[in-house]
């Protein structure tokens, strides 16, 4: 076991809980058919827990520089939003002004354009595709591997009046 743990107090405290487990066994470890395969089971599946639970440290130099709390991408993508909700139709604006942006829900959203909630849903979930597409080619956003937001290119807000 110390050749396993590599530390000679941990194959001790190793040891010592695979003579509790034992013990609690009771009668039913006299019963084993093979205390030794028992035995020897019970402490590579205790191993294999303490490897698992103890992961390597290593440890950092003190002049380490801390990273720089910078914004994910998606939190500046915010800043093309308003041109890009400018460029969209007035009822895709509205829905996604009124639901995603604003505080009114969809079903008060559907009584007030006469619509059903199922059609209110179909309406903002195709508003959400068309703004989609338009950040992706307005903005130029890309996404990484993991199809996060990792750039985009930054437009200026439509100025007032257009």
């Amino acid at each position: 076991m110390v050749g396993r743990l590599g530390n000679p107090a941990d194959a001790d405290d190793l040891l010592q809980d695979l003579f509790l487990k034992a013990i609690r066994q009771g009668e039913r470890f006299c019963s084993v058919d093979n205390a030794r395969a028992w035995l020897f089971t019970v402490a590579r599946n205790a191993i294999a827990d303490r490897l698992r639970v103890e992961r390597p440290r290593v440890a950092l130099p003190d002049d380490l520089a801390a990273p720089q709390d910078a914004m994910p991408a998606i939190d500046d993508l915010s800043a093309c939003l308003p041109r890009a909700l400018g460029e969209m139709s007035a009822d895709d604006r509205d829905v996604i002004t009124r639901c995603d942006l604003g505080d009114m829900t969809l079903e008060a959203y559907a009584t007030l354009h006469g619509l059903s909630v199922p059609g209110a849903k179909s309406r903002i979930q195709r508003a959400r595709k068309r703004l989609r597409a338009h950040l992706t080619t307005a903005c130029q956003v890309r996404l990484d591997a993991a199809g996060r937001v990792c750039c985009f290119v930054p437009r200026p807000p439509l100025p007032p009046g257009d």
